[in-house]
C-alpha cells in the first residue's frame, strides 16, 4: 500500500488542490467486517460497467424524449459503438474506471504520475472537455500532473473513483481519502468535485459493510455532512439553471433532495426540475435521490438512472457502483452481466472481468482472505 497522506498535505499547503482540510483526512478508516466478501467489490465494479453500457446509446436525451423513442430501457440497445448489436460496450466511464484499476494493480496503490500517463495512452470514447484539457496539459504541454486539472463542475472524476478502495480492503488506512482527492484533482480540480469524490468514496466504503439498506435520508445526509466540511462556502451557479442559485454544491444538493423527498417526486420529475445538464449540480442530486428511492432494488435503481437522467451513462455508472457495493453481483440481472463485452478499449473483450480477477488476487485473496 502507498501512503499518499504526505503528498496530499503538500498539495494542500502549496495551494495546488482545491479542497478544505477536514477530520475525514485524519480519522482512522473503519475496517471491513469479518464476513466481508470480495463479491461486493465485484458487484461495485460490474455496476459501473453495466450502468455505463446501458445508458450510453441514449445519452443526452431527456427522460420524456427517451421514453417516446425507446420505451423504458431495460437492456442493451444496438447503436453505432456496438456495431448494431444489443451488447454492452464501454464509454469513458468504464474506461477510466478500469484503467484506474489496472494502474492500481500494477503499482500496488495510487501513483498519480503513472495514472495520469495511463489516461493519455489510449483513445477515450465520449471524451469530455475537461479530461481533454487535462490530456492537452499533461501530454502536449508537458505540465506536471498536479497542475493539469481545471476548476471544473463536470462529473468526470466522480464516475471513475470506485477502484481506489481496493488497496485498502485488507489494510484500512486514512490515505484512502487522500488518494481520492488526488485522483480527482488531476482532471477536475474544483472544490465541488474534490469534495464530492471524497464524500462518495466514504459512502462506498460504508456500503461494503452494510447488511441492510440505509434509510432514504442517509444518502444525502451523509454526503452533505462530509462535503460541507471539504467544499466549504465555495460559490457556484448550476450551469443548467443559471441565476436560480449561487452557493456551494452541498447546500444545493441538501435543498433539492430534501424537497424532492418531501414532495415524493418521481425520479423523472426530479430530473426535469434539475434541468438539462451533465454537471455535478445535476448528477449528484439525481444520483442521491435515485438511491434514496431505489437502493433496495439494484436493478430498478440502475434502470431509473438510465431512463430518468440526461447524462444517463454516468448516472448509471455511479448508481451502479453504489448498489453493486451494497448488493454484490447477485443483485444485478444475469442478462446484464452476460451481455457485457467487458471491453475497456478496442476489442479487448473480457478485460473488465480479467481485471476484477487480478484485483481479487492482488488486494484480497493473496492476503489470506476470501
Amino acid at each position: 500500500m502507498i501512503d499518499n497522506s504526505g503528498l496530499f498535505r503538500k498539495l494542500l499547503d502549496d495551494g495546488n488542490i482545491r479542497i478544505h482540510d477536514s477530520p475525514i483526512f485524519h480519522e482512522a478508516l473503519t475496517p471491513l467486517p469479518p464476513a466481508f466478501s470480495f463479491d461486493r467489490i465485484k458487484g461495485m465494479l460490474l455496476g459501473v460497467a453495466i450502468g455505463d453500457a446501458l445508458g450510453a446509446p441514449t445519452e443526452g436525451l431527456e427522460a420524456h424524449d427517451r421514453y417516446l423513442k425507446y420505451g423504458t430501457v431495460h437492456d442493451y440497445i444496438p447503436y453505432i459503438q456496438s456495431v448494431g448489436m444489443p451488447i454492452g460496450v464501454p464509454t469513458d466511464d468504464t474506461q477510466l474506471t478500469f484503467w484506474t484499476l489496472e494502474q492500481l494493480i500494477q503499482d500496488n496503490g495510487l501513483m498519480p504520475d503513472n495514472l495520469a500517463r495511463s489516461f493519455c495512452r489510449r483513445r477515450i470514447i465520449g471524451l469530455g472537455s475537461t479530461v481533454h484539457e487535462f490530456i492537452c496539459n499533461y501530454k502536449d504541454k508537458y505540465k506536471a500532473w498536479y497542475v493539469c486539472g481545471s476548476d471544473s463542475l463536470g462529473n468526470g472524476a466522480l464516475m471513475r473513483i470506485s477502484p481506489l478502495l481496493l488497496p485498502y480492503l485488507a489494510n484500512p488506512h486514512v490515505s484512502l481519502y487522500a488518494d481520492t482527492a488526488i485522483d480527482g484533482m488531476m482532471t477536475h480540480n474544483s472544490y465541488a468535485s474534490n469534495a464530492t469524490c471524497v464524500a462518495f468514496i466514504h459512502i462506498l466504503w460504508q456500503l461494503l459493510s452494510m447488511t441492510s439498506v440505509p434509510q432514504p435520508s442517509w444518502w444525502h445526509e451523509t454526503y452533505c455532512r462530509l462535503a460541507k466540511e471539504m467544499e466549504g462556502e465555495a460559490s457556484y451557479q448550476p450551469p443548467a439553471l443559471p441565476g436560480s442559485y449561487r452557493g456551494p454544491l452541498w447546500q444545493y444538493v441538501e435543498m433539492k433532495v430534501m424537497d424532492a423527498l418531501r414532495r415524493d417526486l418521481t425520479t423523472a420529475e426530479f430530473s426535469s426540475e434539475l434541468g438539462y445538464g451533465f454537471d455535478l449540480f445535476v448528477t449528484v442530486p439525481s444520483v442521491l435521490y435515485i438511491l434514496a428511492r431505489y437502493a433496495h432494488n439494484a436493478e430498478e435503481a440502475i434502470t431509473r438512472a438510465v431512463n430518468d437522467t440526461v447524462d444517463n451513462d454516468s448516472a448509471g455508472a455511479i448508481v451502479g457502483a453504489a448498489v453493486g457495493a451494497l448488493h454484490g453481483p447477485g443483485g444485478l440481472p444475469g442478462k446484464w452481466i452476460e451481455g457485457l463485452t467487458g471491453r475497456t478499449h478496442g476489442s479487448d473483450d473480457g478485460r473488465v472481468f480479467k481485471l476484477i480477477l487480478l484485483a481479487n488476487k492482488k488486494f484480497w485473496t493473496k492476503l489470506g482472505t476470501k
